[in-house]
């Protein structure tokens, strides 16, 4: 088990997601927005890796408009360097990496355009992977979409988007559940269509449950997960209270994570902390933690090396 957060680190005086508009789009203000973020991205990877927190999801605006069609500028030949540095880096510390696109991502849009522009996002993902010279154990964290009036026809259109993208990116692709219209059982039946691997998402499965105990959804997650895609990633958080449904909670629940953490046994897998103080309520997990034996022993090396 490795343990994480998404994207910046709050204690850190940088931001790796550092973005502009698109009429500000220049040559010169891409590259000086680029070299600050992934110069923090890389302070965020030697921090963690000194605090033990081995798995990190790094920001979908690293690049900012990467996959706008008026972005031509050649910022990965530019930055090649730099993005090797990192997955050096990366790899030295053995740290898990995924990256999960926004919301308008969406590849079951019966708009063909927005297709177009998920598949053009998602090959940005991939390409920020590949710059980092890291394997398929790094994914690309997407949800399934929207309903659009019939569920069944959405789901379709998914199917029909993913067979046609191409093996770089789909072979870093992982669905997960969400809180509103795709339970784990729905996205359990894609992967038997796709053979996608499944993100198991422990808050949206309480406020959208498919009558699955918890190590009834670990079980049947961590059978969609092949050797060469790691360890299966589960995602975590609690309710935010007094807060509207689906919020995540501001600081990390002790009793419900200690809870989680029994019930989840004996299943191994990376968490992934959707908290939203990040890696203050990480390091909290990680000294909950202690004792479980599926906290990899490389935590304590990588800190080492740190």
């Amino acid at each position: 088990m490795k343990i994480g957060y998404p994207c910046i680190n709050l204690g850190l005086s940088c931001r790796p997601s550092r973005t502009f508009r698109l009429q500000n789009l220049t040559w010169e203000r891409l590259r000086e927005t680029v070299a600050g973020n992934l110069a923090c991205l890389a302070e965020i990877v030697r921090w963690n890796a000194q605090h033990g927190l081995l798995f990190l999801r790094i920001t979908s605006d690293l690049v900012p408009l990467a996959s706008h069609p008026r972005n031509r500028f050649p910022w990965p030949e530019a930055f090649a360097e730099k993005f090797a540095e990192i997955g050096k880096l990366i790899r030295a510390y053995d740290m898990r990496i995924s990256m999960h696109p926004g919301q308008y991502t969406l590849l079951n849009s019966p708009r063909p355009q927005v297709v177009a522009a998920a598949v053009a996002d998602l090959s940005y993902h991939a390409q920020v992977l590949e710059l980092l010279g890291l394997d398929e154990m790094a994914k690309i964290q997407i949800h399934v979409g929207g309903v659009y009036g019939n569920k069944k026809e959405a789901m379709a259109r998914f199917l029909r988007a993913v067979d046609a993208l191409p093996e770089r990116i789909r072979t870093r692709l992982v669905v997960e559940n969400d809180e509103r219209f795709y339970t784990l059982s729905d996205v359990l039946w894609l992967h038997r269509k796709t053979g996608l691997p499944v993100v198991f998402d422990v808050f949206h499965h309480e406020l959208n449950p498919d009558g699955q105990s918890l190590a009834q959804a670990l079980e049947a997650q961590a059978e969609t997960w092949k050797p060469e895609d790691g360890l299966p990633i589960v995602d975590y958080s609690s309710p935010l209270r007094g807060g509207r449904m689906g919020s995540h909670a501001y600081h990390l629940d002790e009793a419900h994570f200690l809870r989680f953490l029994e019930e989840s046994r004996p299943y191994d897998f990376d968490l992934m902390l959707e908290v939203k103080d990040k890696e203050r309520s990480a390091l909290r997990a990680l000294a909950l933690v202690q004792g479980d034996p599926r906290l990899i022993s490389s935590h304590v090396e990588a800190s080492k090396r740190g």
